[in-house]
């Protein structure tokens, strides 16, 4: 593949050794590297449940265009978050799953559910749209 990722370009200047900066290793920033972005976040949540062929990817997130949907994908692939299956049939399916390093995000992203939920409900449940109100104590 001929364009590397965020984290791949750092690792990359980090062997080369090219004036390296005091927030070259930083984490958060190796984290927002492989994660960052509009749609990244969304596309793993979407394969906590297991693995999704593209089509049922698409209509899980009819917001985010075809375009951008592969290149998070192959992004996420080349970064090891994300695996992508490739079955030899006709039609040919493809299919993607988290890899053990994309699992190890879940975690993370049950804490950001958790916190927008807090912030959702900030100004009392009745705020909220109905969808996301909690149920009945």
């Amino acid at each position: 593949m001929g364009k590397l990722t965020k984290q791949q370009v750092a690792e990359s200047d980090w062997h080369a050794n090219l004036a390296l900066g005091p927030f070259d290793f930083c984490p958060v920033r190796t984290t927002l590297n492989v994660l960052g972005g509009k749609w990244k976040l969304l596309v793993l949540s979407t394969l906590f449940g297991g693995a999704r062929r593209y089509g049922e990817l698409r209509r899980l997130l009819p917001e985010i265009t075809e375009k951008m949907l592969i290149q998070e994908l192959r992004e996420l692939e080349l970064d090891g978050i994300v695996q992508r299956v490739v079955y030899q049939q006709v039609p040919p399916k493809v299919e993607y799953s988290l890899t053990e390093q994309g699992q190890r995000v879940q975690p993370m992203i049950a804490a950001l559910v958790s916190w927008g939920q807090g912030y959702l409900m900030r100004a009392g449940p009745e705020a909220m749209p109905a969808s996301l109100r909690p149920g009945p104590a």
